[in-house]
């Protein structure tokens, strides 16, 4: 089977992205052609996290040029695409719809295939971009997608097909891990603030929760932790927080008493969540974990040890592929596209889209 050649592009959130994959000719995952991503943090930077209407407009003011960029680099040509992706949500709606409309036009003006990609799906197969024959990825296989609006385990059983095992009831990690970072004074983005700052403290100074450590089940909760952050910051005790403004030590104490915490509940969650997998897989082999999150290596290395006794081996993507990015969307276009799925120009973006309904539409 010839290779297969698609464009992605990625505009859920604060990132403006755009990538070509290719599939490796007879063999397991693929290799990104060229791609350009767009950083936001600076627009946003001044307002500590996210604002919707500037992440549009920056999408609506870059996209274009970045297509154009992407496939000069590429050296390729429009007939040596085969299908254009793009993320159809969830995420902030007005940039959904610039990376939709741009990728409609494109398939609609250049007789392409398109595939409307679920965000959450672009992370669950990422890790098979970079699998290999000597090291491969096959389903089914266990995912912890963590990232900032997103904490959930899922059984990840073919393209489409996943079943959820587990989610948060409340906040997300890495959401937590901005909200700590803001209390900290730490600033945006919060996870590698938090994670720079927590490699000069003292994980065990602060005793803070782990919240539903030790319960039966597979979902999380985090915002009682990030609740004790600023608890212990307003009402905190001469002996266990001094007076006044925080301390350097103070704040990288803290950063790591609060990443050692969310690492004890990610490591106790995966034990129960392996338990289900298992039960349902008994032959299965991996563990993934992909979303921002999985960029801080002090997680990795806590997950790969939790994975490791309980018999599965953890796989995360590159650091690069692991927060947002096109490469991801243009992977998941492929191998959906692969399978047989594509989609009619008049599928609307959406806000929201839990990957479970990706069956129902099939």
């Amino acid at each position: 089977m010839s290779p297969l050649r698609v464009l992605g592009i990625e505009t859920s959130c604060d990132e403006t992205a755009v990538a070509i994959v290719a599939s490796n000719e007879g063999a397991l995952g693929g290799r990104i052609v060229e791609e350009r991503l767009l950083s936001q943090l600076e627009d946003h930077a001044p307002y500590g996290g996210v604002v919707p209407e500037i992440a549009a407009r920056a999408h609506l003011s870059h996209l274009d040029r970045l297509v154009a960029e992407t496939m000069a680099g590429s050296g390729l040509g429009w007939d040596d695409l085969d299908a254009v992706a793009a993320t159809a949500g969830p995420g902030l709606i007005g940039g959904v719809i610039v990376g939709v409309m741009t990728a409609k036009s494109i398939a609609l003006a250049r007789g392409l295939p398109f595939v409307a990609v679920n965000h959450l799906e672009g992370h669950a197969l990422t890790a098979r971009l970079t699998a290999t024959q000597d090291d491969p990825l096959d389903f089914p296989y266990l995912l912890l997608l963590v990232s900032g609006g997103h904490c959930q385990f899922l059984a990840v059983e073919g393209v489409g097909r996943y079943t959820r095992l587990g989610t948060t009831i409340d906040d997300a990690a890495g959401e937590a891990f901005d909200k700590t970072a803001k209390l900290l004074g730490l600033g945006y983005p919060g996870g590698p603030a938090v994670e720079q700052a927590a490699m000069k403290g003292d994980a065990t100074r602060f005793d803070l929760p782990r919240p539903l450590k030790g319960r039966d089940g597979c979902d999380f909760s985090f915002a009682g932790l990030k609740t004790a952050v600023r608890r212990l910051l307003e009402e905190g005790t001469a002996e266990a927080l001094p007076p006044g403004p925080l301390k350097d030590q103070d704040t990288a104490d803290l950063a790591a008493s609060f990443q050692a915490a969310v690492a004890d509940v990610l490591a106790d969650r995966s034990a129960n969540a392996i338990a289900t997998f298992r039960a349902r897989h008994p032959g299965a082999r991996h563990m993934v974990v992909a979303g921002g999150v999985a960029a801080n290596a002090a997680l990795r290395a806590r997950l790969d040890g939790a994975a490791r006794d309980h018999g599965l081996t953890l796989i995360a993507p590159p650091m690069a592929l692991c927060t947002d990015n096109a490469a991801m969307i243009a992977w998941a276009g492929l191998e959906r596209f692969a399978a047989g799925f594509t989609d009619s120009l008049d599928i609307a973006p959406r806000p929201r889209w839990p990957l479970e309904e990706l069956q129902r539409r099939e």
